[in-house]
Protein backbone atom coordinates (compact mmCIF):
# COMPACT_ATOMS: atom_id res chain seq x y z
CA UNK A 1 0.00 0.00 0.00
CA UNK A 2 1.03 3.24 -0.69
CA UNK A 3 0.32 6.84 1.44
CA UNK A 4 0.05 9.92 -0.57
CA UNK A 5 -0.34 13.28 0.86
CA UNK A 6 -1.96 16.73 -1.18
CA UNK A 7 -3.37 19.65 -0.55
CA UNK A 8 -6.44 19.18 -2.25
CA UNK A 9 -7.85 16.33 -3.74
CA UNK A 10 -10.64 15.96 -6.21
CA UNK A 11 -12.16 13.07 -6.89
CA UNK A 12 -13.41 13.11 -10.90
CA UNK A 13 -11.59 14.83 -14.06
CA UNK A 14 -14.60 16.06 -15.52
CA UNK A 15 -15.34 20.02 -16.44
CA UNK A 16 -16.16 20.49 -12.63
CA UNK A 17 -13.08 18.95 -11.37
CA UNK A 18 -10.70 20.48 -13.90
CA UNK A 19 -11.79 23.81 -13.71
CA UNK A 20 -11.06 23.69 -10.07
CA UNK A 21 -7.71 22.61 -10.47
CA UNK A 22 -6.83 25.04 -12.38
CA UNK A 23 -8.57 28.13 -10.48
CA UNK A 24 -6.95 26.76 -7.44
CA UNK A 25 -3.08 28.53 -6.74
CA UNK A 26 -0.51 26.97 -8.16
CA UNK A 27 1.64 26.71 -4.83
CA UNK A 28 -0.83 24.21 -3.82
CA UNK A 29 -0.32 20.37 -4.55
CA UNK A 30 -3.19 18.85 -6.50
CA UNK A 31 -4.49 15.98 -6.95
CA UNK A 32 -6.94 14.54 -9.58
CA UNK A 33 -8.50 11.46 -9.87
CA UNK A 34 -9.88 9.51 -12.78
CA UNK A 35 -11.34 6.19 -12.35
CA UNK A 36 -10.30 5.42 -16.34
CA UNK A 37 -8.99 7.43 -19.27
CA UNK A 38 -9.29 11.11 -18.73
CA UNK A 39 -11.33 11.51 -21.88
CA UNK A 40 -14.17 9.12 -20.97
CA UNK A 41 -16.43 11.27 -18.29
CA UNK A 42 -19.48 12.31 -19.05
CA UNK A 43 -17.97 15.74 -20.18
CA UNK A 44 -16.54 14.50 -23.49
CA UNK A 45 -20.21 13.50 -24.33
CA UNK A 46 -21.70 16.21 -24.11
CA UNK A 47 -22.85 17.75 -27.51
CA UNK A 48 -25.10 20.90 -27.00
CA UNK A 49 -23.26 24.02 -25.50
CA UNK A 50 -22.93 26.03 -22.47
CA UNK A 51 -26.00 28.61 -21.56
CA UNK A 52 -25.31 31.94 -20.77
CA UNK A 53 -26.07 35.45 -21.07
CA UNK A 54 -23.60 36.94 -24.07
CA UNK A 55 -26.26 38.50 -26.20
CA UNK A 56 -27.45 42.34 -26.14
CA UNK A 57 -30.63 41.02 -26.99
CA UNK A 58 -30.27 38.72 -24.14
CA UNK A 59 -30.61 39.77 -19.97
CA UNK A 60 -30.01 37.75 -16.84
CA UNK A 61 -33.56 38.26 -15.76
CA UNK A 62 -34.43 36.17 -19.13
CA UNK A 63 -32.11 33.28 -17.83
CA UNK A 64 -33.10 33.23 -14.72
CA UNK A 65 -36.65 32.98 -15.52
CA UNK A 66 -36.36 30.34 -17.42
CA UNK A 67 -34.46 28.10 -15.59
CA UNK A 68 -36.92 29.02 -13.12
CA UNK A 69 -39.82 28.14 -15.32
CA UNK A 70 -38.22 24.92 -16.06
CA UNK A 71 -37.53 24.08 -12.79
CA UNK A 72 -41.31 24.02 -11.72
CA UNK A 73 -40.93 26.51 -9.04
CA UNK A 74 -39.05 24.25 -7.16
CA UNK A 75 -34.98 25.94 -8.27
CA UNK A 76 -33.58 28.27 -5.47
CA UNK A 77 -33.44 31.97 -6.65
CA UNK A 78 -30.02 31.86 -4.75
CA UNK A 79 -28.13 29.19 -6.89
CA UNK A 80 -30.05 30.39 -10.01
CA UNK A 81 -28.75 34.22 -9.50
CA UNK A 82 -25.14 32.90 -8.74
CA UNK A 83 -24.45 30.42 -11.37
CA UNK A 84 -26.38 32.85 -14.21
CA UNK A 85 -24.84 36.19 -13.08
CA UNK A 86 -21.27 33.99 -13.50
CA UNK A 87 -22.00 33.30 -16.59
CA UNK A 88 -20.50 35.85 -18.71
CA UNK A 89 -17.34 35.56 -16.57
CA UNK A 90 -17.41 31.80 -16.80
CA UNK A 91 -17.69 31.77 -20.69
CA UNK A 92 -14.80 34.41 -20.73
CA UNK A 93 -12.52 32.14 -18.49
CA UNK A 94 -13.51 29.24 -20.89
CA UNK A 95 -12.06 31.12 -23.80
CA UNK A 96 -8.72 32.23 -22.27
CA UNK A 97 -8.23 28.92 -21.80
CA UNK A 98 -8.09 28.19 -25.39
CA UNK A 99 -11.70 26.55 -26.05
CA UNK A 100 -12.26 26.73 -29.61
CA UNK A 101 -16.64 28.05 -29.36
CA UNK A 102 -18.06 28.08 -32.84
CA UNK A 103 -17.67 31.61 -34.18
CA UNK A 104 -19.73 33.60 -36.83
CA UNK A 105 -18.23 36.49 -38.55
CA UNK A 106 -17.17 38.79 -35.60
CA UNK A 107 -18.70 37.07 -32.89
CA UNK A 108 -19.33 33.27 -31.53
CA UNK A 109 -22.61 31.51 -32.79
CA UNK A 110 -25.26 31.27 -30.27
CA UNK A 111 -27.46 28.25 -31.05
CA UNK A 112 -31.38 28.09 -29.28
CA UNK A 113 -32.65 24.87 -27.07
CA UNK A 114 -35.49 23.61 -25.32
CA UNK A 115 -37.21 25.74 -22.71
CA UNK A 116 -35.09 28.97 -23.47
CA UNK A 117 -36.14 32.43 -24.76
CA UNK A 118 -33.00 33.56 -26.17
CA UNK A 119 -30.31 32.23 -28.60
CA UNK A 120 -27.60 31.62 -25.60
CA UNK A 121 -26.13 28.49 -26.53
CA UNK A 122 -22.38 28.63 -27.05
CA UNK A 123 -21.25 25.65 -28.49
CA UNK A 124 -17.88 24.21 -29.77
CA UNK A 125 -19.64 22.63 -33.36
CA UNK A 126 -22.10 19.69 -32.07
CA UNK A 127 -18.93 18.81 -29.74
CA UNK A 128 -18.43 21.42 -26.94
CA UNK A 129 -17.74 18.92 -24.06
CA UNK A 130 -15.15 17.37 -26.33
CA UNK A 131 -13.76 20.71 -26.99
CA UNK A 132 -14.05 22.02 -23.02
CA UNK A 133 -12.58 18.76 -22.32
CA UNK A 134 -9.36 18.38 -24.59
CA UNK A 135 -8.77 22.10 -23.73
CA UNK A 136 -8.60 21.31 -19.45
CA UNK A 137 -6.94 18.26 -19.73
CA UNK A 138 -4.25 20.10 -22.12
CA UNK A 139 -4.12 23.23 -19.33
CA UNK A 140 -3.96 20.88 -16.32
CA UNK A 141 -1.14 18.21 -17.70
CA UNK A 142 1.22 21.51 -18.17
CA UNK A 143 0.72 22.46 -14.49
CA UNK A 144 3.84 21.04 -12.53
CA UNK A 145 1.54 21.36 -9.47
CA UNK A 146 -1.39 18.88 -10.28
CA UNK A 147 -1.22 15.32 -10.51
CA UNK A 148 -3.66 13.38 -13.04
CA UNK A 149 -3.88 9.89 -11.71
CA UNK A 150 -5.76 7.05 -14.40
CA UNK A 151 -7.16 4.45 -13.32
CA UNK A 152 -8.14 5.37 -9.93
CA UNK A 153 -11.25 5.12 -8.41
CA UNK A 154 -12.15 6.12 -5.02
CA UNK A 155 -13.76 3.29 -2.63
CA UNK A 156 -14.63 5.25 0.58
CA UNK A 157 -13.85 9.21 2.39
CA UNK A 158 -11.11 8.75 4.92
CA UNK A 159 -13.11 11.14 7.96
CA UNK A 160 -12.20 11.82 11.80
CA UNK A 161 -15.11 9.90 13.02
CA UNK A 162 -14.04 7.15 11.35
CA UNK A 163 -10.49 7.15 12.93
CA UNK A 164 -12.08 7.58 16.28
CA UNK A 165 -11.02 11.44 16.53
CA UNK A 166 -12.47 14.07 17.70
CA UNK A 167 -14.07 17.39 15.62
CA UNK A 168 -15.27 15.28 12.72
CA UNK A 169 -13.62 16.16 8.86
CA UNK A 170 -12.66 15.03 6.05
CA UNK A 171 -8.99 14.00 5.79
CA UNK A 172 -8.63 11.80 2.53
CA UNK A 173 -9.89 8.75 0.99
CA UNK A 174 -9.16 4.81 0.20
CA UNK A 175 -8.50 4.62 -3.88
CA UNK A 176 -8.01 1.83 -5.80
CA UNK A 177 -5.46 1.64 -8.04
CA UNK A 178 -6.97 -0.62 -10.97
CA UNK A 179 -3.41 -1.01 -12.28
CA UNK A 180 -2.08 -2.64 -9.47
CA UNK A 181 -5.23 -4.49 -8.03
CA UNK A 182 -4.55 -2.52 -4.74
CA UNK A 183 -5.99 0.21 -2.26
CA UNK A 184 -4.00 3.23 -1.48
CA UNK A 185 -4.29 5.68 0.69
CA UNK A 186 -4.78 9.59 -0.29
CA UNK A 187 -4.83 12.13 2.43
CA UNK A 188 -5.68 15.31 1.90
CA UNK A 189 -6.83 18.68 4.16
CA UNK A 190 -9.57 19.54 1.07
CA UNK A 191 -11.41 17.06 -0.79
CA UNK A 192 -13.68 17.88 -3.33
CA UNK A 193 -15.98 15.40 -5.16
CA UNK A 194 -16.91 16.11 -8.56
CA UNK A 195 -18.15 12.07 -10.01
CA UNK A 196 -20.66 13.33 -12.13
CA UNK A 197 -24.38 11.97 -11.54
CA UNK A 198 -25.87 8.67 -11.47
CA UNK A 199 -27.74 7.72 -15.02
CA UNK A 200 -26.12 4.47 -15.25
CA UNK A 201 -28.21 3.14 -12.37
CA UNK A 202 -30.80 2.85 -15.19
CA UNK A 203 -31.26 0.17 -18.52
CA UNK A 204 -30.94 2.60 -21.15
CA UNK A 205 -28.29 5.97 -20.49
CA UNK A 206 -26.87 8.29 -22.32
CA UNK A 207 -24.04 8.57 -20.71
CA UNK A 208 -20.85 6.76 -20.00
CA UNK A 209 -19.60 4.28 -18.19
CA UNK A 210 -18.96 6.44 -15.30
CA UNK A 211 -21.96 8.02 -14.46
CA UNK A 212 -22.18 5.53 -11.62
CA UNK A 213 -22.89 8.07 -8.71
CA UNK A 214 -19.99 7.53 -6.73
CA UNK A 215 -19.62 10.69 -5.05
CA UNK A 216 -22.91 11.02 -3.95
CA UNK A 217 -22.87 7.08 -2.13
CA UNK A 218 -19.36 7.89 -0.70
CA UNK A 219 -21.06 11.38 0.82
CA UNK A 220 -23.94 9.60 2.11
CA UNK A 221 -21.76 7.05 3.81
CA UNK A 222 -20.09 9.51 5.41
CA UNK A 223 -23.05 11.76 6.69
CA UNK A 224 -23.72 14.35 4.32
CA UNK A 225 -27.15 14.81 3.73
CA UNK A 226 -28.68 14.63 -0.15
CA UNK A 227 -31.63 15.90 -1.49
CA UNK A 228 -34.20 15.72 -4.48
CA UNK A 229 -32.51 12.73 -5.62
CA UNK A 230 -35.96 11.79 -7.49
CA UNK A 231 -35.62 14.10 -9.82
CA UNK A 232 -33.62 12.46 -13.05
CA UNK A 233 -33.64 13.90 -16.75
CA UNK A 234 -34.62 11.43 -19.37
CA UNK A 235 -33.12 13.43 -22.69
CA UNK A 236 -35.68 12.38 -24.91
CA UNK A 237 -33.72 12.09 -27.89
CA UNK A 238 -30.68 9.29 -27.82
CA UNK A 239 -30.16 7.09 -30.88
CA UNK A 240 -31.89 4.08 -31.01
CA UNK A 241 -29.61 1.41 -33.02
CA UNK A 242 -28.64 -1.72 -31.96
CA UNK A 243 -24.80 -0.82 -32.05
CA UNK A 244 -24.89 2.63 -30.76
CA UNK A 245 -24.91 2.11 -27.15
CA UNK A 246 -25.29 5.42 -25.52
CA UNK A 247 -24.97 8.26 -28.42
CA UNK A 248 -27.19 11.41 -28.00
CA UNK A 249 -28.80 13.54 -30.14
CA UNK A 250 -28.23 16.99 -29.61
CA UNK A 251 -30.90 19.46 -27.81
CA UNK A 252 -29.81 21.61 -30.69
CA UNK A 253 -31.04 19.62 -33.43
CA UNK A 254 -34.43 20.10 -32.23
CA UNK A 255 -33.43 23.86 -31.46
CA UNK A 256 -32.04 24.31 -35.29
CA UNK A 257 -35.97 23.05 -36.47
CA UNK A 258 -35.53 19.37 -35.80
CA UNK A 259 -39.27 17.96 -35.78
CA UNK A 260 -40.23 14.91 -33.83
CA UNK A 261 -42.35 12.25 -35.59
CA UNK A 262 -44.21 9.35 -35.47
CA UNK A 263 -43.18 6.26 -37.45
CA UNK A 264 -46.02 7.49 -39.55
CA UNK A 265 -44.16 10.30 -40.31
CA UNK A 266 -47.16 12.54 -38.34
CA UNK A 267 -45.64 15.35 -36.51
CA UNK A 268 -47.26 14.94 -32.18
CA UNK A 269 -45.44 17.41 -30.14
CA UNK A 270 -47.72 20.82 -31.17
CA UNK A 271 -50.60 18.64 -29.71
CA UNK A 272 -49.27 18.11 -26.27
CA UNK A 273 -47.40 21.56 -25.76
CA UNK A 274 -47.35 24.83 -27.54
CA UNK A 275 -43.62 24.90 -27.26
CA UNK A 276 -43.58 21.74 -29.27
CA UNK A 277 -40.25 20.37 -29.84
CA UNK A 278 -38.58 22.80 -27.81
CA UNK A 279 -40.43 22.19 -24.36
CA UNK A 280 -38.36 21.55 -21.60
CA UNK A 281 -36.82 17.95 -21.36
CA UNK A 282 -39.30 16.35 -19.12
CA UNK A 283 -42.53 17.41 -21.35
CA UNK A 284 -40.65 16.11 -24.81
CA UNK A 285 -39.26 13.05 -22.94
CA UNK A 286 -43.01 11.87 -21.43
CA UNK A 287 -44.54 12.54 -24.45
CA UNK A 288 -42.65 10.53 -26.34
CA UNK A 289 -42.59 8.01 -24.09
CA UNK A 290 -46.48 7.99 -23.78
CA UNK A 291 -46.58 7.67 -27.57
CA UNK A 292 -44.78 5.09 -27.82
CA UNK A 293 -46.28 2.85 -25.32
CA UNK A 294 -49.65 4.04 -27.22
CA UNK A 295 -49.05 2.84 -30.32
CA UNK A 296 -46.24 -0.10 -28.89
CA UNK A 297 -43.30 0.98 -30.90
CA UNK A 298 -40.02 0.90 -29.95
CA UNK A 299 -39.19 4.38 -31.06
CA UNK A 300 -39.97 7.79 -32.81
CA UNK A 301 -38.18 10.06 -35.14
CA UNK A 302 -35.92 13.31 -34.88
CA UNK A 303 -35.92 14.85 -38.55
CA UNK A 304 -34.15 17.70 -39.36
CA UNK A 305 -33.72 16.66 -43.14
CA UNK A 306 -35.92 19.76 -44.68
CA UNK A 307 -32.87 22.03 -43.20
CA UNK A 308 -30.29 22.20 -46.10
CA UNK A 309 -27.76 19.14 -46.28
CA UNK A 310 -24.65 21.87 -46.24
CA UNK A 311 -26.43 23.23 -42.70
CA UNK A 312 -26.66 20.20 -41.01
CA UNK A 313 -23.23 18.75 -41.96
CA UNK A 314 -21.39 22.21 -41.02
CA UNK A 315 -23.83 22.16 -38.19
CA UNK A 316 -23.77 19.07 -36.64
CA UNK A 317 -20.61 17.04 -38.09
CA UNK A 318 -20.33 14.59 -35.33
CA UNK A 319 -23.90 13.56 -35.13
CA UNK A 320 -23.73 13.38 -39.12
CA UNK A 321 -20.95 11.14 -39.25
CA UNK A 322 -21.50 8.68 -36.25
CA UNK A 323 -25.13 8.26 -38.02
CA UNK A 324 -23.98 8.13 -41.25
CA UNK A 325 -21.33 5.28 -39.64
CA UNK A 326 -24.83 2.96 -38.60
CA UNK A 327 -26.56 4.01 -42.51
CA UNK A 328 -28.25 6.95 -41.57
CA UNK A 329 -27.93 10.12 -43.53
CA UNK A 330 -29.39 12.56 -41.75
CA UNK A 331 -29.25 14.90 -44.58
CA UNK A 332 -32.30 12.78 -46.37
CA UNK A 333 -33.61 10.21 -43.46
CA UNK A 334 -35.08 11.06 -39.82
CA UNK A 335 -33.42 9.01 -36.77
CA UNK A 336 -34.69 6.60 -34.46
CA UNK A 337 -35.01 8.10 -30.94
CA UNK A 338 -35.57 7.30 -27.75
CA UNK A 339 -35.34 8.89 -24.44
CA UNK A 340 -32.68 7.75 -22.10
CA UNK A 341 -31.35 8.43 -18.27
CA UNK A 342 -29.13 11.43 -18.85
CA UNK A 343 -28.73 13.89 -16.00
CA UNK A 344 -29.08 13.68 -12.21
CA UNK A 345 -30.66 16.41 -10.84
CA UNK A 346 -30.20 15.71 -7.06
CA UNK A 347 -26.96 15.18 -5.18
CA UNK A 348 -25.13 16.29 -1.94
CA UNK A 349 -26.42 19.52 -0.58
CA UNK A 350 -23.92 21.87 -1.06
CA UNK A 351 -23.95 25.89 -0.22
CA UNK A 352 -22.92 28.22 -3.36
CA UNK A 353 -18.76 27.43 -2.43
CA UNK A 354 -19.18 23.52 -2.83
CA UNK A 355 -19.02 22.99 0.32
CA UNK A 356 -20.57 19.96 2.23
CA UNK A 357 -22.48 18.81 5.91
CA UNK A 358 -18.84 17.71 6.41
CA UNK A 359 -15.99 20.04 7.03
CA UNK A 360 -13.15 19.31 4.53
CA UNK A 361 -15.47 17.95 2.07
CA UNK A 362 -16.77 19.62 -1.14
CA UNK A 363 -19.05 18.54 -4.01
CA UNK A 364 -19.87 20.41 -7.34
CA UNK A 365 -20.79 19.23 -10.84
CA UNK A 366 -23.61 16.73 -11.34
CA UNK A 367 -22.83 15.52 -7.94
CA UNK A 368 -23.77 18.14 -5.79
CA UNK A 369 -27.28 19.57 -5.16
CA UNK A 370 -27.05 23.21 -5.86
CA UNK A 371 -30.37 24.31 -6.11
CA UNK A 372 -30.23 25.27 -9.39
CA UNK A 373 -32.35 22.72 -11.39
CA UNK A 374 -35.07 22.45 -9.44
CA UNK A 375 -37.12 19.46 -10.49
CA UNK A 376 -36.01 19.83 -14.21
CA UNK A 377 -32.86 20.99 -15.11
CA UNK A 378 -32.93 23.35 -18.05
CA UNK A 379 -30.73 22.94 -21.44
CA UNK A 380 -27.01 23.29 -21.22
CA UNK A 381 -27.17 24.75 -17.53
CA UNK A 382 -25.02 21.65 -16.80
CA UNK A 383 -21.35 22.45 -17.93
CA UNK A 384 -22.13 26.30 -17.00
CA UNK A 385 -22.67 25.10 -13.24
CA UNK A 386 -19.24 22.96 -12.95
CA UNK A 387 -17.16 26.07 -14.39
CA UNK A 388 -19.54 28.87 -12.08
CA UNK A 389 -19.43 26.20 -9.44
CA UNK A 390 -15.83 25.11 -10.03
CA UNK A 391 -14.64 28.59 -9.70
CA UNK A 392 -16.67 29.26 -6.93
CA UNK A 393 -14.99 26.17 -4.17
CA UNK A 394 -11.50 27.46 -5.96
CA UNK A 395 -12.05 30.55 -4.20
CA UNK A 396 -12.75 29.44 -0.91
CA UNK A 397 -10.36 26.63 -0.74
CA UNK A 398 -7.52 29.11 -1.99
CA UNK A 399 -8.68 30.93 1.11
CA UNK A 400 -8.70 28.28 3.59
CA UNK A 401 -5.40 27.49 1.89
CA UNK A 402 -3.52 30.34 3.12
CA UNK A 403 -4.25 30.32 7.05
CA UNK A 404 -2.68 27.47 9.78
CA UNK A 405 -2.54 23.96 8.14
CA UNK A 406 -2.82 21.11 10.48
CA UNK A 407 -1.01 17.98 10.41
CA UNK A 408 -2.90 15.32 9.26
CA UNK A 409 -2.99 12.15 10.89
CA UNK A 410 -2.08 9.00 10.57
CA UNK A 411 -4.26 6.43 8.41
CA UNK A 412 -4.44 2.73 8.62
CA UNK A 413 -3.89 0.89 5.63
CA UNK A 414 -6.62 -0.97 3.96
CA UNK A 415 -7.18 -4.54 5.30
CA UNK A 416 -7.16 -7.18 2.86
CA UNK A 417 -6.07 -9.89 5.61
CA UNK A 418 -9.33 -11.27 5.78
CA UNK A 419 -11.00 -11.46 1.85
CA UNK A 420 -10.38 -13.50 -0.93
CA UNK A 421 -10.30 -12.91 -4.52
CA UNK A 422 -13.72 -13.54 -6.02
CA UNK A 423 -14.13 -16.31 -8.33
CA UNK A 424 -18.42 -15.70 -8.90
CA UNK A 425 -17.92 -12.26 -10.28
CA UNK A 426 -21.05 -13.43 -12.87
CA UNK A 427 -23.02 -12.40 -9.80
CA UNK A 428 -22.27 -8.63 -10.00
CA UNK A 429 -22.73 -8.86 -13.72
CA UNK A 430 -26.26 -10.53 -12.49
CA UNK A 431 -27.28 -7.52 -9.88
CA UNK A 432 -25.93 -4.92 -11.76
CA UNK A 433 -28.65 -5.99 -14.91
CA UNK A 434 -31.13 -6.60 -12.45
CA UNK A 435 -30.38 -3.09 -10.47
CA UNK A 436 -30.51 -1.46 -13.84
CA UNK A 437 -33.73 -3.32 -15.43
CA UNK A 438 -36.19 -2.39 -12.36
CA UNK A 439 -35.01 0.97 -11.69
CA UNK A 440 -35.93 1.45 -15.37
CA UNK A 441 -39.15 -0.64 -15.27
CA UNK A 442 -40.63 0.83 -11.65
CA UNK A 443 -38.48 4.47 -10.99
CA UNK A 444 -38.76 5.60 -14.80
CA UNK A 445 -40.35 8.16 -16.63
CA UNK A 446 -43.75 7.08 -15.32
CA UNK A 447 -43.93 5.99 -11.80
CA UNK A 448 -46.79 4.55 -9.32
CA UNK A 449 -46.86 3.98 -5.63
CA UNK A 450 -46.69 0.09 -6.48
CA UNK A 451 -43.56 0.47 -8.86
CA UNK A 452 -41.68 1.83 -6.32
CA UNK A 453 -43.33 -0.40 -3.53
CA UNK A 454 -41.32 -3.21 -5.85
CA UNK A 455 -38.77 -1.50 -6.63
CA UNK A 456 -37.97 -0.59 -3.14
CA UNK A 457 -38.21 -4.37 -1.98
CA UNK A 458 -35.66 -5.64 -4.73
CA UNK A 459 -33.37 -2.99 -4.04
CA UNK A 460 -33.66 -4.37 -0.35
CA UNK A 461 -32.97 -7.48 -1.09
CA UNK A 462 -29.98 -6.71 -3.35
CA UNK A 463 -28.26 -4.63 -1.14
CA UNK A 464 -28.16 -7.44 1.51
CA UNK A 465 -26.19 -9.85 -1.22
CA UNK A 466 -23.52 -6.31 -2.62
CA UNK A 467 -23.20 -5.93 1.37
CA UNK A 468 -22.42 -10.00 1.97
CA UNK A 469 -20.07 -9.84 -1.19
CA UNK A 470 -18.07 -6.59 -0.32
CA UNK A 471 -17.49 -7.93 3.13
CA UNK A 472 -15.60 -11.28 1.65
CA UNK A 473 -13.78 -10.30 -1.59
CA UNK A 474 -11.56 -7.94 -2.43
CA UNK A 475 -12.62 -5.14 -4.41
CA UNK A 476 -12.80 -4.57 -8.04
CA UNK A 477 -14.12 -1.73 -10.04
CA UNK A 478 -17.05 -3.40 -10.79
CA UNK A 479 -18.15 -3.93 -7.36
CA UNK A 480 -17.57 -0.47 -5.98
CA UNK A 481 -19.56 1.11 -8.98
CA UNK A 482 -21.73 -2.05 -7.91
CA UNK A 483 -22.32 -0.86 -4.49
CA UNK A 484 -22.67 2.89 -4.98
CA UNK A 485 -25.08 2.41 -7.77
CA UNK A 486 -27.08 0.04 -5.49
CA UNK A 487 -27.17 2.86 -2.83
CA UNK A 488 -27.98 5.76 -4.80
CA UNK A 489 -31.41 3.64 -6.07
CA UNK A 490 -32.21 3.29 -2.90
CA UNK A 491 -31.87 7.17 -2.15
CA UNK A 492 -33.65 7.96 -5.70
CA UNK A 493 -36.41 5.30 -4.78
CA UNK A 494 -36.97 6.88 -1.05
CA UNK A 495 -36.77 9.98 -2.36
CA UNK A 496 -39.75 9.56 -5.43
CA UNK A 497 -41.61 7.29 -2.36
CA UNK A 498 -41.74 10.76 -0.05
CA UNK A 499 -43.16 12.75 -2.84
CA UNK A 500 -46.69 12.95 -3.35
CA UNK A 501 -46.92 15.02 -6.24
CA UNK A 502 -46.13 15.23 -9.98
CA UNK A 503 -43.76 17.83 -10.74
CA UNK A 504 -41.49 18.13 -13.68
CA UNK A 505 -38.70 14.46 -13.69
CA UNK A 506 -41.03 12.74 -11.40
CA UNK A 507 -44.34 12.06 -12.46
CA UNK A 508 -46.63 9.46 -10.87
CA UNK A 509 -49.87 7.94 -12.28
CA UNK A 510 -50.97 8.28 -8.25
CA UNK A 511 -50.29 12.19 -7.72
CA UNK A 512 -50.98 13.32 -11.22
CA UNK A 513 -50.79 17.08 -9.94
CA UNK A 514 -48.76 19.86 -8.44
CA UNK A 515 -48.87 19.91 -4.64
CA UNK A 516 -49.54 23.06 -3.00
CA UNK A 517 -46.79 23.26 -1.23
CA UNK A 518 -43.44 23.72 -2.67
CA UNK A 519 -40.19 21.62 -1.03
CA UNK A 520 -37.12 20.11 -1.56
CA UNK A 521 -36.96 16.03 -0.46
CA UNK A 522 -34.07 15.87 2.01
CA UNK A 523 -32.49 12.87 3.31
CA UNK A 524 -30.05 12.50 6.58
CA UNK A 525 -28.21 9.49 7.20
CA UNK A 526 -28.27 7.38 10.11
CA UNK A 527 -24.39 9.04 10.85
CA UNK A 528 -25.76 12.53 9.54
CA UNK A 529 -24.02 15.00 12.71
CA UNK A 530 -27.46 16.20 14.54
CA UNK A 531 -27.96 18.56 16.16
CA UNK A 532 -25.05 20.78 14.57
CA UNK A 533 -23.56 20.44 11.32
CA UNK A 534 -19.53 19.70 10.71
CA UNK A 535 -19.40 22.42 8.81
Amino acid sequence: MSVHEYDVLIVGSGAAGLTLALNLPTTARICVLSKSELENGSTWFAQGGIAAVLDDGDSIDAHIQDTLVAGVELSRPESVNHTVSGSRDGIQWLIDQGVPFTQEQESYHLTKEGGHSHRRIIHASDATGRAVEETLIERTSRATNIDLREHHIAVDLITRRKLHLPSNACIGAYVLNSMTGHVDVFKARHVVLATGGASKAYLYTSNPDGSTGDGIAMAWRAGCRVANMEFNQFHPTCLFHPQAKSFLISEAVRGEGGILRLPDGTRFMPAFDQRAELAPRDIVARTIDHEMKRLGCEYVYLDISHRPANFIRNHFPTIYERCLSYGIDITREAIPVVPAAHYTCGGVMTDQAGRTDLKGLYAIGETAFTGLHGANRLASNSLLECVVYGRSAATVISEALCGEQQQLPDVPSWDESQVTNSDEDVIIAHNWDELRRFMWDYVGIVRTNKRLQRAQHRIELLQQEITEYYSNYKVSRDLIELRNLATVSELIIRSAMLRKESRGLHYTLDYPDLAPERRDTILAPINYPWPEASR
